[in-house]
């Protein structure tokens, strides 16, 4: 029963902050997705309903920066691998949409990580 209060008290959070953020082809949304193992990130020009770019520690091509590292860590690399992604496609500026976690572990590790590999937020 808790887990299923705290699914929705996410998703209502979640829904309220996107009544006001959309991502636009100047500056998309960067959209981030905790599960209890993995982190998913995915830059989202929300005018066209076109992702961008994506990335997770799922990725094959992350998968020998990952391996056996801890959770916070993997978020760091896929931050850093999604920066990188999305500048390839000529995209500098984004919005930041933390889904409705807590800025924080990994979630802010992903976010700095985007950060120092120079995508603006």
């Amino acid at each position: 029963m808790a887990r299923a209060n705290r699914y929705h008290a996410r998703h209502r959070r979640h829904r309220r902050v996107r009544k006001r953020l959309a991502g636009t082809a100047g500056r998309p949304r960067l959209n981030v997705f905790r599960s209890a193992a993995h982190i998913y990130a995915q830059v989202v020009d929300d005018d066209r309903g076109h992702t961008i770019a994506a990335a997770s520690d799922l990725d094959a091509s992350l998968a020998g920066a990952v391996a056996g590292r801890p959770k916070t860590e993997r978020a760091a690399i896929v931050g850093a691998a999604l920066a990188e992604r999305t500048r390839a496609h000529g995209v500098e500026r984004v919005v930041f949409d933390r889904g409705g976690y807590r800025y924080h572990g990994r979630v802010k590790a992903l976010a700095e990580a985007a950060r120092e590999a120079g995508l603006g937020f």
